[in-house]
């Protein structure tokens, strides 16, 4: 077999985008795996594994905008792990990409911000999974209020990091209307809510993908975009730190959302987010359209997260999974490992309007024992330890349940790019980094709901 590494699409092929989604590659299963317990959670074993097919980006992308992506720099679809929601069949699942492939690449002492695919679109992708495939079923576009496509370029100036090209040599142009997608969940209605980080923000899309509304901090004053931007968030949540605004989402029996930020604010500055192990969830209406509570999460210490890692910077929150009531999944991750906790969200538990939503001295980002300072942090029980659980992919980001027991996970796999100037070769063509976006199912012992 021919190392993913070395393989090149020939050139002179061209696939319309429908035979390149019917390619298939076949994973391996894991039905009988033996079952692990983590420490105090449920054990867990793997049953199932599907990969996603090479498709590439270039015909992935023009088969819903066509003339969007001219040269797809040898990627191929990825990073559609950014989060999974049940559809409407059992073993369909709702996923969505982030802003498109991306990395950094150190400039002297500038680490810049590479686009090498920037006319790549954001999109909601309707999967399923079977006999070890994962198959696309349906793609829809995000685009503004004409149609256009939002991108997944940097949005501000001052605020988000400077766009590039692929070898960092050329800025490329912001774009008020880019998103860097993240959770998702779909409605009654059939339309969407998703998270982003750039804002960070709450967007609301039609089922077609049109950007209804983008929910933003107060204060953060983005001008220029062509869809609805509505100052309706806690303005404390401008303080997010670079690339780790809204990751996760739920969507609640009531319809209320449940909104996680991947990491602690940068509140009152850099070395308080750097060292903080508390992060925030917020609770929003879509039928009152505000922010009806915000609470305090708090992450294990990062050693017991991934054993041996030493960087508390590394936690992050990936995904949110209603389980009924006012019950949450709740994903605390590093690149490397993860460890799914149970949540209740009580009223007493609400933060909101009160002292650490403001700039008062220390704010919640700085103690190091919130709840011996009086703040309501949320309660948390181990769910399950994936550390423990044999045959789950690196960098999960996506999850749902389906049963009572049995968790769905996806990966994201960055597009197969990685960071610095080796990711992309001496005539610009993506060197894969052979990690394949991959799609596992983990039965638990004991049910969640």
């Amino acid at each position: 077999m021919i190392p993913r590494l070395l393989r090149r699409r020939p050139a002179a092929v061209v696939l319309p985008l429908s035979a390149a989604l019917a390619l298939t590659v076949v994973g391996g299963t894991a039905d009988g795996a033996s079952a692990h317990r983590g420490h105090d959670g449920s054990a867990g074993r793997v049953v199932s594994t599907s990969t996603l097919p090479d498709v590439p980006l270039a015909a992935f992308s023009n088969g819903m905008l066509p003339g969007g992506v001219a040269d797809d720099r040898g990627v191929d679809l990825g990073g559609i792990g950014s989060d999974l929601f049940p559809a409407e069949r059992r073993g369909e699942y709702w996923t969505v990409t982030d802003r498109g492939p991306n990395g950094q690449i150190e400039i002297g002492k500038d680490k810049r911000r590479t686009f090498p695919v920037p006319g790549f679109d954001p999109a909601i992708v309707k999967v399923r999974a079977v006999g070890g495939r994962i198959q696309v079923l349906r793609t829809i576009p995000l685009t503004t209020s004409h149609g256009a496509p939002v991108t997944g370029l940097s949005n501000q100036p001052g605020r988000d990091e400077a766009p590039y090209t692929y070898d960092a040599s050329t800025p490329l142009p912001y774009n008020p209307n880019g998103l860097d997608t993240e959770g998702i969940v779909r409605d009654r209605d059939g339309g969407f809510w998703l998270v982003d980080e750039y804002g960070p923000s709450l967007v609301h899309v039609s089922a077609k993908g049109r950007v209804l509304a983008r929910h933003v901090p107060k204060g953060l004053r983005l001008t220029g975009a062509d869809y609805p931007v509505v100052e309706s968030l806690p303005a404390v949540f401008l303080e997010r730190k670079t690339n780790r605004g809204f990751e996760g989402l739920a969507l609640l029996p009531d319809g209320d959302l449940v909104l996680g930020l991947q990491s602690p604010l940068l509140h009152p500055d850099e070395a308080a987010g750097k060292d903080s192990r508390t992060t925030r969830l917020l609770r929003f209406s879509p039928r009152a359209n505000r922010v009806t509570a915000e609470y305090a999460y708090r992450f294990d210490p990062v050693g017991t997260v991934e054993p041996g890692q030493t960087k508390t910077s590394e936690l992050k929150l990936s995904a949110l999974v209603a389980l009924g009531g006012d019950r949450l999944l709740v994903q605390e991750r590093t690149d490397k490992s993860a460890r799914f906790h149970e949540v209740r969200l009580r009223r007493s538990d609400d933060i909101l309007g009160s002292a650490w939503d403001t700039g008062a001295r220390p704010t919640l980002e700085q103690l190091d024992d919130p709840a011996a300072a009086g703040v309501p942090v949320l309660r948390k029980r181990l769910v399950v330890d994936l550390n423990t659980v044999k045959g789950v992919p690196g960098k999960i980001e996506g999850a749902a349940v389906e049963g009572s027991s049995t968790l769905v996970l996806l990966n994201d796999n960055d597009f197969g790019m990685t960071d610095g100037p080796g990711a992309f070769d001496a005539r610009g063509r993506l060197v894969d980094s052979g990690v394949e976006t991959t799609l596992v199912k983990v039965r638990l012992d004991r049910p969640v709901r």
